[in-house]
């Protein structure tokens, strides 16, 4: 069975120093506390900007920006042109 690369060094290096960087959510621009339980909706989560599922790169630090798990979820595999960014919050 082949491993998760999502599990590896570089995939867990890259997602601790995107949220060192202490941004906002790229899609609705609130801030993301990094002390959640992983399981909130409001939890921090690695976006990909180019989606896995259309050939964006795992382990670039280029393809990767911080959002809450629920913007992420919300967004699904589209791409930036059709899912608009800084959607107003409505929950």
């Amino acid at each position: 069975m082949p491993s998760n690369p999502r599990n590896g060094r570089p995939y867990r290096r890259l997602v601790a120093a995107q949220k060192a960087l202490g941004l906002p959510c790229a899609r609705c621009g609130g801030y993301i506390n990094p002390a959640l339980d992983p399981r909130s909706p409001w939890s921090f989560t690695l976006d990909h900007i180019v989606p896995l599922s259309r050939g964006g790169s795992l382990l670039d630090p280029g393809n990767a920006r911080s959002m809450h798990r629920r913007c992420n979820s919300a967004r699904g595999n589209r791409t930036a042109t059709t899912a608009p960014l800084r959607a107003s919050r409505r929950w």
